[in-house]
């Protein structure tokens, strides 16, 4: 009879020293799952023309910034601020690639900085600046 007596079922606690490892285990595989979404979450500004900090020639001027995802050129917004302070909106070029602002301006000499604001496409904003130096021609 002892047989066919049901079994009860008792939980076993893991070994010793067992629970930790799965359990960091379990949040590291998450936060590597995870951490690729958050970093992408804003638009990064990965590269401009002219670079940061840069001197250029007196004139017309090409500008452009690229990020590391698309945005959305029709919310974003470039303001040149001039070396009296005072603050200029930058027409952005509306045909272009989806992850670049471009732009074109005629600067005289003086310190300028290039201030961006862009809405990435997944909603988040991100702002930063490119100063630059205009020399004489």
């Amino acid at each position: 009879m002892d047989r066919l007596r049901a079994r009860r079922y008792t939980p076993r606690l893991p070994i010793e020293g067992m629970a930790v490892p799965y359990r960091l285990k379990t949040l590291t595989l998450l936060a590597a799952l995870l951490l690729p979404a958050i970093a992408q979450a804003h638009a990064i500004l990965e590269e401009s023309t002219p670079p940061a900090g840069a001197s250029v020639k007196a004139g017309p001027l090409d500008l452009r910034l690229r990020y590391n995802s698309r945005i959305d050129q029709g919310r974003s917004r470039l303001t040149l601020i001039r070396p009296d302070h005072a603050k200029d909106t930058i027409p952005i070029d509306a045909d272009g690639p989806p992850d670049i602002l471009s732009a074109h301006l005629t600067l005289t000499p003086g310190a300028y900085i290039v201030r961006w604001q862009v809405l990435a496409v997944d909603g988040h904003i991100t702002r930063g600046d490119v100063p630059i130096t205009v020399t004489a021609p």
